[in-house]
């Protein structure tokens, strides 16, 4: 005995999964707004003009509803006496009396015309309602064949042409104005409609700003203090008691953050004196020793402490306290390939956008030295492409050397990590040119990543607003 089970697959399900994801994700990007003052906006505004087309829609239908049907009631009672008199005194005279008191009295235009057949029916799609609630008016109270159409002549109000076939192969024709059969005045509540969702929208935007504008105010401040710039100098918590408190305590961690750093600059001043010091005298006493070759070692090691300590110094401080300036990158990458020349190395450039960037100068130099300076250690050729796009400088920088692991990429920007594979060849640095660069391209609002080079080495590529 054998036995079948049925698997049903489910990739239409993952497929209609994937695809209302991509329908929600380009209606958040491309059709909703991303501010929070839209957002803000369309949460106040949309069941607020839902609401209203809704009351709009019930309203005018049992409104438009209700006043037609009453009107065409009055007028279907007018017409139904009319045809009543007509016919129970049908001599010449008494009919041209009723009808002169028809007009005269009810407003109605009622004429006598022979004719054995009405016209043909036709649809009248603006007058449906009109049609269907005469209709059954004439059907109720009348009872007799009948006619409804519309006359609408520029030199002429428009009339309401009703024809009634009489029991003696006569048509009664009655011209009623438009605004006697039919609700007429129903533009005067949506301009009310529309004006009350006007001003309601215009307090909303009103109130939304005021609000929002709080927040914006505290997200530059912030935005600047990545950046490593001044605060700006009417920058104040203000707005909901949220944003306040939010706007306090970022002002709170900045000033924290700003005395720890004062601390450190404080220490590291001391240290860098007090070791400086110590060096000095390690170089006099050398000096003082004359040319020794037993001395060669112990030279090469005190250049190697001022090197290490200037080193140290550097990272540390991070040159934060520099203020933005211009900086003209061709300049920079000339002075770079003319080093690269010296070494008997090669760097090509190329810049796209303008040569000028908004950012610290000596910072950001010393963070594109850096990389430089890495990739010529371990490499002959490098290519240096650099892009202005809009607000962001972009720079890639390949070169042919052995290139870096791909799990150690993130370490080697660790302080003081050093690899122990081809790149760590030369064994003078101290470990923190790429953390140097990483932390002043973040100082600035970017950041530093490797990847895989086509030339075969390693790919550097920072991106910093300007």
């Amino acid at each position: 005995m054998s036995t079948f089970e049925t698997i049903r697959p489910e990739p239409e399900r993952t497929s209609n999964s994937s695809l209302y994801q991509q329908f929600a994700r380009w209606m958040r990007l491309r059709v909703l707004p991303t501010g929070l003052f839209g957002r803000s906006l369309l949460i106040i505004v949309l069941p607020m003009v839902m609401l209203q087309i809704a009351v709009s829609i019930v309203f005018m239908e049992r409104h438009w509803h209700m006043v037609t049907q009453r009107l065409t009631n009055g007028t279907t009672r007018d017409i139904a006496a009319i045809i009543y008199l007509i016919t129970r005194y049908p001599e010449p005279d008494r009919v041209e009396e009723t009808l002169d008191m028809a007009k005269a009295r009810l407003g109605l235009i009622a004429t006598i015309e022979p004719g054995k057949d009405l016209p043909p029916a036709n649809t009248l799609s603006l007058f449906s309602l009109l049609e269907q609630t005469m209709g059954d008016e004439i059907e109720t109270q009348i009872g007799m064949p009948y006619w409804i159409g519309i006359i609408n002549e520029p030199t002429t109000p428009t009339m309401v042409d009703i024809r009634i076939k009489l029991h003696d192969d006569k048509i009664l024709r009655v011209l009623v104005p438009r605004n006697e059969t039919y609700a007429s005045n129903t533009h005067i509540f949506i301009l009310w409609m529309v004006g009350a969702a006007i001003v309601l929208i215009t307090i909303s935007v009103l109130f939304l700003r005021g609000q929002v504008r709080p927040i914006i105010a505290l997200a530059k401040a912030a935005e600047a203090f990545g950046k490593g710039q001044k605060m700006p100098d009417n920058f104040a918590p203000r707005g909901a008691d949220e944003i306040r408190r939010a706007g306090l305590a970022f002002i709170l961690m900045r000033e924290r953050i700003e005395r720890q750093m004062e601390q450190r600059t404080a220490m590291l001043t001391g240290v860098s004196h007090d070791l400086r010091t110590i060096l000095t005298r390690f170089k006099l006493q050398l000096a003082l020793a004359g040319d020794n070759p037993d001395l060669a070692g112990l030279n090469e090691d005190v250049a190697d402490m001022q090197s290490m300590l200037e080193g140290y110094m550097a990272f540390a401080r991070g040159e934060a306290e520099e203020d933005l300036g211009k900086l003209d990158l061709r300049d920079l990458f000339q002075r770079a390939a003319s080093e690269a020349e010296i070494y008997g190395k090669v760097l090509n450039w190329r810049l796209e956008g303008g040569p000028i960037a908004n950012v610290r100068p000596n910072a950001f130099s010393r963070l594109v030295s850096n990389l430089i300076s890495n990739s010529l250690r371990y490499a002959n050729r490098l290519e240096l492409n650099a892009k202005v796009d809009g607000k962001w400088l972009a720079i890639t920088l390949d070169d042919d050397g052995p290139g870096i692991p791909a799990a150690s990429r993130e370490d080697v920007f660790k302080p003081f990590f050093r690899l122990d594979e081809a790149r760590n060849l030369d064994t003078s640095g101290t470990g923190l040119g790429l953390a140097i660069a990483r932390d002043i391209a973040r100082s600035h609002g970017g950041n530093v990543t490797l990847e895989d080079s086509p030339l075969g080495g390693l790919r550097a590529i920072v991106r910093v607003p300007v």
